[in-house]
């Protein structure tokens, strides 16, 4: 093992203009502007090595597992060694950097310096409204390090500055006399933790801010039903299958036309992610706007693919769209399938059943020139009529991997009607059975729509 070398604390020459003198080997000496407050070992530790032999670095773990660097800030470090011997929690040596000035603190100031110690005496950079500002030193070092623990120091006769530094935005304050070792590293240790903590708070507030104007917008493209008039009755369920999202690729959207006509839709764009909600959301906006201009059906349909084309990112995403149009009297209705499941029909006397989906058409996106067949169905004087997306029947069914699939979902919706449940009832008990049976929370959308007519 190499012998020791001797203990040296004098600040390096460069610190005052002068070249690095030559190592004793005939190497460089080590770098002007950083000094250690201990003795150096014979080879340099890694700047982020663990505390503990054997593990690796990690740029996660607090201050106590990680080699410590001070930026040391004041107009004369080698005139009066402030700084004494410093170790850190571990015992290891707290790497120290001196600079007189701002200009030189610029400099040192690299991602691997954890704290830094300001005196509060030294001189601002000229700027205007500086003059009677005695911390504008420290606001000039929290603008260039904002993300850095800092240390204020100050003399015995001006802890009242030292106290305003901290309402300013140091993490503490020290007196100059007062200074030892055991002190300095403690406080160096409480300032970077603190300094973390306040910067992990700052960052989930933020995210709490941005969460909430996320909510704001995606309950905001949400679809408010236009059915002023009408004598049908409207519920919806929604649940993105994005964590944490209120909005996902599903869609869907009722309007009531002037001539009394009820148009009703729900669809979903292929894949999970903001861009499939982004593109959800372009489509419901389409259907609503075409279908209050007059169109309906096949040409409706066919400029909806137009749209979806010009908007998608990727040639490959599509959509499936289901499109009833009710007539005014409310006993029959006309049905277009883009590749979409076939609507639930439940009237009284009867058991739910699903609509014809003999001419389904292609799903939008995928054939250019595509037609969809407007099928006619009869609903009869008193019904309800259930629209709804494959996340609704995709779920799993315990642990046999088997969906619950459409014949799965017409079982239960009819068990779930003969218990006497409507409306807003029946689809949230539809929704957290499907979730039930597939063992936890789903992971594609579901979107569900119910219309009712009762006489």
């Amino acid at each position: 093992m190499p012998a020791p070398v001797p203990r040296q604390r004098a600040i390096p020459a460069a610190e005052g203009g002068q070249a690095p003198t030559a190592a004793p080997n005939g190497g460089s000496a080590q770098d002007s502007s950083e000094t250690r407050a201990t003795a150096p070992r014979a080879a340099a530790p890694s700047e982020h090595t663990a505390d503990r032999p054997g593990t690796a670095p990690d740029r996660a773990e607090t201050a106590a597992h990680t080699n410590l660097t001070l930026l040391l800030i004041e107009d004369d470090p080698g005139g009066s060694p402030i700084v004494p011997e410093l170790l850190d929690q571990s015992g290891k040596p707290i790497r120290v950097r001196t600079a007189r000035n701002l200009t030189e603190a610029e400099r040192l100031l690299t991602h691997d310096v954890h704290c830094i110690l300001l005196d509060l005496a030294l001189p601002a950079p000229g700027r205007a409204g500086d003059g009677d500002d005695e911390l504008a030193v420290l606001k000039h070092v929290l603008e260039l390090a904002p993300r850095h623990a800092v240390l204020a120091l100050t003399g015995a006769d001006d802890t009242e500055r030292g106290a305003e530094a901290v309402r300013v935005g140091a993490q503490d304050y020290l007196v100059r006399d007062e200074l030892d070792g055991r002190l300095l590293s403690r406080a160096i240790r409480y300032a970077v933790e603190r300094k973390r903590s306040d910067s992990a708070e700052r960052r989930l507030a933020e995210g709490r801010v941005r969460a909430q104007e996320n909510r704001r917008l995606e309950r905001g493209l949400l679809p408010t039903p236009l059915l002023d008039g009408s004598p049908l009755r409207f519920a919806a369920r929604y649940r993105p299958g994005r964590s944490r999202a209120l909005l996902g690729g599903d869609f869907y959207d009722v309007v009531r036309t002037p001539d009394g006509t009820v148009h009703a839709m729900i669809g979903d764009v292929c894949g999970h992610g903001p861009d499939e909600a982004a593109l959800g959301v372009e489509l419901r906006i389409a259907w609503r706007a075409l279908t209050l201009a007059g169109l309906c059906g096949d040409q409706l349909l066919g400029t909806l693919q137009q749209v979806l084309e010009h908007e998608r990112s990727d040639d490959e995403i599509f959509a499936t769209l289901c499109a009833v149009d009710i007539a005014p009297d409310g006993r029959r209705a006309g049905l277009c399938l883009a590749g979409h499941p076939s609507p639930l029909l439940a009237r009284p006397g009867h058991p739910a059943r699903l609509l014809p989906y003999d001419n389904n058409g292609p799903a939008l996106g995928l054939l250019p020139g595509a037609r969809w067949p407007r099928m006619q169905v009869e609903l009869g004087a008193e019904w309800s009529l259930m629209l709804y997306t494959d996340g609704l029947i995709e779920g799993k069914v315990g642990d046999t991997g088997e969906r619950l699939g459409q014949d799965g979902m017409v079982e239960m919706i009819r068990r779930q009607l003969s218990e006497g449940l409507r409306g807003e009832e029946l689809l949230r008990t539809a929704v957290n059975e499907v979730r039930d049976l597939n063992g936890g929370e789903l992971t594609d959308d579901v979107a569900v729509l119910l219309l009712d007519r009762a006489v």
